[in-house]
């Protein structure tokens, strides 16, 4: 199953939300590629990394990686600032970047964003994701002033009603991983459309059982398999 079939599911779905089980499960892979796809199909399509650590300083400023592979696949060329409007130097998580830097990562700010782009009549809006599913963000800031309460990543994928894909590291591990996350998804109110299995191990003893497992214990479809070599 090539990553080609997952937008036989996506039809009609304008938007969507990539989530994976780890940090390197495969996020940006899958999410390039799946805007290269659409491009191809011509559809108006954008990549959307709301917040990002790990970033390099330039002369334009603060640029990750990922989002800058989010913004080359993309058919609709969108200015730096609202595809990444929130980014740090350091690799680390979001929310501790942000201590260091004597920051809030801004509720407001993520949101003003993704409106901003959802108004450019795009086809298809695809929103990666930082880390795994449950990624803190820190403190709420209302009113100018920091609350006791705290917001996660899926709070904005509520916000918004995207519905959400799933990317698989398969690895050791990755039904643990997998299984957690869905049930996490699930248990945020945010709807799971499927799973994608990535290769991420080329030696991963049992892979193919592996992915048996997930078919059997994930009630949602596997959308695509990523082979390693194809990576």
């Amino acid at each position: 199953m090539s990553l080609d079939t997952v937008f036989s599911v996506l039809e009609g779905i304008p938007a969507v939300f990539i989530t994976g089980t780890d940090t390197d499960a495969g996020k940006t892979y899958v999410s390039e590629r799946l805007l290269r796809l659409a491009a191809r199909k011509g559809k108006k399509c954008a990549g959307f990394k709301p917040i990002s650590a790990g970033c390099e300083q330039t002369y334009q400023g603060l640029r990750n990686d990922d989002a800058l592979r989010l913004t080359q696949a993309s058919s609709i060329k969108l200015p730096y600032e609202l595809v990444n409007p929130i980014a740090y130097l350091d690799p680390v998580a979001p929310h501790l970047a942000a201590l260091k830097a004597k920051q809030t990562i801004s509720i407001d700010t993520v949101n003003e964003a993704y409106n901003a782009i959802s108004e450019r009549a795009l086809d298809f809006l695809l929103v990666e994701g930082a880390g795994g599913w449950q990624l803190p963000l820190g403190q709420v800031v209302n009113n100018g002033e920091l609350t006791e309460e705290q917001w996660y990543m899926p709070d904005f994928v509520k916000t918004h009603d995207l519905p959400v894909i799933l990317v698989v590291g398969m690895k050791l591990g990755c039904l643990n991983h997998a299984l957690l996350s869905y049930q996490a998804i699930n248990a945020s109110g945010c709807s799971c459309i499927g799973w994608i299995a990535n290769q991420i191990d080329p030696n991963m003893d049992y892979y193919k059982e592996n992915i048996n497992s997930l078919k059997a214990l994930i009630p949602k479809p596997m959308l695509a398999e990523v082979l390693f070599e194809d990576q």
